[in-house]
């Protein structure tokens, strides 16, 4: 097993709350993290149909048949165990870690936590394989478009498996579909739906324009709108939104979408290599797509939020990520493996405007990090790592 990040802030929940949730996209690890947390736990899934039933008729005496605690795979199936866990919970004693609970339907999920067992949960999302993991594993390639078209989810890292990405990838969306969209869409709409998240690769990286895919796909700027809410609770996509402080200078109001593992995004922009993702359109909106999940894993494995956002004025000056954490950074994200002061054009201004103590960063396809008069360049080797800032 590859250890993973999350670990110690999963462990920093569970001594603290009686009941710790871990969501994330399918196939990020959740089963296989809280399995190894929790070894002398038992662990049950509501994917068995059994299981599922006997928990459905009597969710208390369900949850008493497991007095030491229970890790509950994909609880969200049995919405009424929810309210059970709560009641165990208040009945006492008070018992830190002594419920797990994993989903991959956020969507449902949150809705049933944030009703039943609010204030008595611990949240931790758990994303694909960060970079830093998969070097502390010794598995990263050391050419950056591997990883970067390839992506991050573990299945296509266990050597027992032999997946082929294209292939994983297809039958990813599939099971997406079939297990979490189609009860929260009308029929009809399935094949539309399908095409509404090709359409939305090609805003990776980009404002979201609803309007825009709306006219593509054949439905409402309402219905994208409502579908971009179901890939983001389901950890597809991220958004970003703009930067509140304008500096004096009046600037968009529309979030940056973007996918949260580049893998995916390379299937779904039909790019069959990564010598394709070298010569396409694409590159750069795929690399910044990178270098934003990357951020986004650095923050949610150590169950933070992640208060990430960009900067973007009326007149097109922009800074592509601004992380407002213990201090304040601006980064900007380059396709290009050389270390060049005029790269760190956009951060240096930006900084200079807020004159606070901002820091300047360029995350770059170089292997060095280094500082070069006050900007940081940070080798995609180390983006997200704790360290650099």
């Amino acid at each position: 097993m590859i250890q993973r990040t999350a670990f110690s802030a999963l462990m920093r929940l569970a001594s603290q709350f009686p009941v710790v949730a871990v969501t994330g996209p399918r196939q990020s690890g959740k089963s296989t993290l809280v399995q190894y947390a929790f070894p002398d736990k038992t662990m049950v899934s509501f994917d068995d149909k059994n299981l599922r039933e006997l928990a459905i008729s009597n969710p208390r005496d369900f949850l008493r048949a497991f007095p030491d605690g229970v890790v509950i795979d994909e609880a969200q199936k049995v919405p009424e165990i929810f309210d059970a866990v709560k009641l165990e919970v208040d009945k006492g004693p008070y018992v830190p870690g002594k419920y797990i609970l994993t989903g991959s339907s956020q969507l449902r999920q949150r809705q049933n936590i944030s009703d039943s067992l609010a204030g008595r949960v611990g949240l931790l999302k758990l994303m694909p394989f960060s970079i830093q993991e998969l070097q502390s594993a010794g598995v990263l390639s050391d050419d950056p478009y591997d990883p970067i078209f390839k992506g991050c989810y573990p299945p296509l890292y266990d050597i027992e498996k032999h997946f082929i990405p294209d292939d994983w990838f297809e039958n990813y969306i599939d099971t997406y579909i079939d297990l979490d969209v189609k009860d929260q869409i009308t029929p009809s709409n399935v094949s539309s739906f399908r095409k509404f998240i090709q359409i939305c690769a090609l805003y990776s990286g980009q404002l979201v324009n609803y309007s825009s895919i709306s006219k593509a796909i054949g439905v409402t700027s309402k219905t994208i709108e409502s579908w971009c809410s179901i890939l983001e609770a389901s950890f597809i996509i991220h958004f970003l939104e703009p930067d509140s402080n304008n500096l004096g200078r009046t600037v968009v109001k529309t979030p940056k979408l973007y996918f949260v593992d580049s893998g995916l995004l390379c299937y779904l922009l039909r790019l069959n290599s990564k010598e394709e993702l070298l010569l396409d359109e694409h590159k750069g909106a795929v690399v910044e797509t990178a270098a934003v999940s990357e951020l986004l894993k650095q923050r949610l494995n150590a169950a933070k939020k992640p208060n990430l956002t960009f900067f973007r004025d009326k007149n097109g000056f922009e800074v592509d990520l601004i992380a407002d954490w213990k201090h304040s950074f601006a980064i900007e994200v380059k396709s290009r493996s050389d270390s060049e002061k005029k790269l760190s054009g956009n951060v240096r201004n930006y900084t200079n405007l807020r004159n606070d103590g901002t820091k300047g960063f360029v995350y770059y396809l170089g292997d060095v990090t280094c500082d070069i008069n006050g900007v940081k360049y940070v080798s995609w080797k180390d983006w997200g790592k704790e360290s650099t800032y």
